[in-house]
């Protein structure tokens, strides 16, 4: 039984993917220059199984993502990816933890984090399936 149980390890594992870095970093800029300069485009990079995740106010799918986007507050907003982290997860997606700042319209810069996940798609492209965001602010 031991024996089945590394197989199917082995197996898992060799799902892994190698380009992981790559990847995450190709999907960071793209996401961000998208987010700075059209962000109701954005909704094309999910699927119906996404979830989002904003400063705690969670929502699925891509209708609901595309309905939250378009509710910020903000006009416009520039980022500032000060570290991108990428680690390839058992299953073949793709985790990518991004922090750095952020300014909207005329507010002062924030820090903020934002860590997604990346899934294959059937076409072999990649799609975000979770994306949880945070402003770094500090509530003491």
């Amino acid at each position: 039984n031991n024996k089945t149980t590394t197989q199917q390890h082995n197996t898992k594992f060799s799902t892994m993917n190698e380009e992981f870095e790559a990847v995450g970093t190709s999907f960071v800029e793209h996401y961000y220059a998208q987010f700075t300069e059209d962000r109701s485009q954005l909704p094309a990079l999910y699927q119906d199984d996404s979830m989002m995740s904003f400063e705690g106010d969670q929502v699925q799918g891509v209708e609901a993502i595309a309905d939250k986007l378009e509710r910020l507050s903000f006009k416009q907003v520039q980022f500032s990816v000060t570290k991108c982290d990428c680690q390839p997860r058992m299953d073949g997606t793709i985790l990518v933890f991004v922090l750095g700042q952020l300014q909207t319209d005329e507010d002062p810069l924030k820090g903020f984090s934002q860590t997604f996940v990346l899934a294959p798609t059937e076409e072999g492209s990649w799609y975000i399936q979770n994306d949880i965001f945070r402003l770094a602010i500090f509530d003491y």
